[in-house]
């Protein structure tokens, strides 16, 4: 195992190497049109947007309890003024690379929910995002038509393929493991979000202290699987990373460090898939695990050492490896 991490760190640290040499693509899109119209661009769009997108955005929150707008409201405005496929995918990215009140066109959204938070997504996700939801009807809440028309004055008709047109590949273990990462992550990120809007970050904090481990463990009876999230700076002593894990997350320091896109790793051992995938921070993370006197403030900081004397979760910046997922489960669910 050990020779096989360091294996792969040499083998990303040359690749970074090599990527550097290279001269910068100045093409605003990234992607190539012939590429954009594919159907496995769409179907890579689907899962990202689904992986990425929806922990904020899902289509079925209820809508006061939305903590974002839904991804159909994001089409809707954006198809308004883009005259073309090329510019409805640009403008997007425009928005995503740097969030900014400027930049923004779901102004009510913003008023209501905030600027979202800067995350450091790759622009070829982005744009496989933004290609599907161009090319495809997507998923929309139940009231979005009658919300739409309350404050638009009429309903909004959807343009695009039916999805289901798009083939359904057989599922690779990195993918199911990340569909489990993923639907811990939006009943974690939703109860967590609806917390801090609702009373702020002292109170996210005490639902973290009692409610984190209880949903990841429901989750994890739900998929059948032992699901963890677990760090080499812990803030709760049950999230401690073992030996192999803190190899994984030294590993995806090393990637992320290089610049790298980080990808899940798969380890099958006889019948049991064990699954690997950072937890990294962005902004809003920063609030509970940045610098104190800084990013958290004075109070958040007192709670935080009443809740967890031992904690050492805090120091992080935007895009670093606050964590792991470590997900083990049988090949025959």
């Amino acid at each position: 195992m050990k020779w096989t991490l360091i294996a792969l760190v040499i083998a990303v640290s040359l690749t970074s190497c090599k990527k550097s040499t290279q001269k910068e693509d100045d093409n605003y899109i990234k992607l190539k049109s012939t590429e954009l119209n594919s159907e496995e661009i769409a179907a890579r769009g689907k899962t990202l947007m689904q992986n990425k997108c929806y922990l904020c955005h899902s289509p079925k929150a209820a809508e006061k309890s939305m903590i974002a707008p839904p991804m159909i409201a994001l089409k809707a405005r954006y198809t308004r003024d883009a005259d073309s496929k090329e510019e409805f995918i640009a403008d997007l990215w425009n928005f995503v690379e740097k969030p900014t009140h400027e930049k923004a066109k779901l102004k009510g959204a913003v008023k209501r929910f905030g600027l979202m938070p800067y995350q450091p997504y790759q622009q070829k996700d982005i744009e496989a995002i933004a290609a599907f939801m161009y090319d495809y009807e997507i998923e929309k809440p139940e009231w979005f038509q009658e919300h739409w028309k309350k404050n638009h004055g009429k309903g909004y008709k959807q343009k695009g393929k039916s999805v289901g047109s798009l083939a359904e590949p057989e599922q690779s273990y990195a993918e199911i493991g990340m569909s489990y990462a993923k639907s811990t992550k939006q009943t974690l990120g939703k109860n967590l979000m609806g917390a801090i809007q609702k009373e702020g970050v002292l109170h996210a904090l005490s639902f973290c202290n009692v409610q984190a481990m209880p949903l990841t463990d429901s989750m994890a009876t739900k998929h059948n699987a032992i699901i963890k999230r677990v760090s080499d700076k812990f803030r709760n002593p049950k999230n401690k990373a073992n030996e192999v894990e803190l190899e994984y997350i030294s590993l995806y320091k090393q990637i992320l460090e290089n610049g790298e896109e980080p990808e899940p790793m798969v380890v099958e051992e006889g019948e049991n898939v064990n699954f690997y995938y950072p937890i990294v921070t962005n902004d809003m993370c920063l609030k509970c695990h940045g610098t104190p006197g800084q990013e958290i403030e004075r109070e958040t900081y007192d709670k935080i050492k009443e809740l967890y004397p031992q904690d050492k979760a805090i120091g992080y910046g935007v895009n670093e490896v606050r964590g792991m997922w470590s997900i083990n489960f049988s090949k025959n669910e």
